[in-house]
């Protein structure tokens, strides 16, 4: 019992900004300014999606999928970011920090996935428009997503478990904001070898293949658009390809600095902003950069708006 409890701490302490407190009231706005606008902006593309009818196809299914994960994504951080930035108390209970380490790296792993599998849609769309409503038919829309999701479960599981395995001897203090993998293995008192290769493989698999099918997705498209001869039909292809460019550079140029790099190395203490960055800031821009710019998705809104408002016309008429 006392190796057990040696071994797991009954709290961790999150060190995140402490050391530069003039920030934390500065941070503490901004989180809660992006989180209230990642909410309002994801979940509008969520009902959006849902409610009307001429954005059921597979773009916008993903793109729910995609709003649905930053949602969970940044509901698992932010809140026990904002306590510990407002107060205090700098500590999370160690069954909270299992939550969130589990919940976390399901999600981060997911969003690899499912951009590239986003990627795999824009090809098909502007690749092959003939074909495309054949490829892209629903079944296989669904088993794409339930592949992403499937995915990340699975890698989290092991990978999470694996972790939290590793005696910690007394060591609760994580120079972070939130509990990551390479974070919790700083403080194992053993050597982590075997761990850190199975996170290198892991990084490989979901993060590396990933992005090299998006690379090869937008090799296909890049091809594809230079042999339109219009104008037009050019500038609507990229700007159809455009926003999931940057989401892709932003999310995938944050996730590899933080996970392929040792686990005993201090470059992560940078890696905080770039952490604060793609669970806060990124999430937020999604819905921004992703569909509240696409014509579709603002028809869709102003439709969903009129039918409201004719309909509290309507009932206050017959009032």
């Amino acid at each position: 019992m006392e190796i057990a409890n040696a071994s797991s701490p009954e709290v961790f302490v999150l060190l995140g900004f402490s050391s530069r407190p003039s920030l934390e009231t500065i941070l503490f706005v901004l989180a809660l300014g992006f989180y209230v606008v990642s909410l309002l902006g994801n979940g509008t593309i969520i009902l959006v999606s849902c409610v009307d009818v001429h954005l059921h196809t597979p773009m916008y299914f993903f793109l729910a999928n995609l709003s649905f994960l930053d949602i969970s994504f940044t509901t698992s951080i932010v809140p026990q970011l904002l306590v510990n930035l407002w107060g205090p108390q700098k500590t999370i209970s160690y069954g909270g920090c299992m939550v969130q380490f589990y919940i976390s790296h399901w999600l981060g792993v997911t969003e690899c996935v499912l951009l590239a599998v986003m990627s795999y849609d824009r090809f098909a769309a502007i690749c092959r428009p003939l074909q495309y409503t054949i490829i892209m038919h629903p079944w296989l829309c669904l088993s794409l997503a339930f592949i992403s999701w499937l995915g990340g479960l699975i890698n989290s599981m092991v990978g999470s478990t694996l972790t939290m395995l590793l005696p910690l001897c007394g060591n609760n203090r994580i120079d972070h904001f939130l509990c990551e993998m390479p974070l919790i293995m700083q403080l194992a008192c053993v050597d982590t070898s075997l761990n850190e290769v199975e996170m290198y493989v892991a990084s490989f698999i979901f993060v590396v293949l990933p992005l090299g099918l998006i690379l090869v997705s937008y090799g296909h498209i890049a091809c594809a658009v230079l042999k339109i001869r219009s104008a037009e039909g050019r500038r609507k292809a990229f700007n159809t390809c455009s926003s999931h460019v940057a989401v892709v550079a932003l999310f995938y140029g944050s996730i590899i600095f933080m996970y392929l790099q040792p686990a005993k190395s201090n470059s992560h203490k940078w890696g905080k902003f770039l952490a604060l960055f793609y669970t806060v800031v990124t999430p937020m821009l999604n819905p921004l950069i992703y569909t509240l710019r696409n014509r579709d998705v603002k028809k869709a809104l102003r439709r969903l708006v009129l039918e409201k408002s004719c309909g509290f016309v309507g009932t206050r008429g017959h009032i």
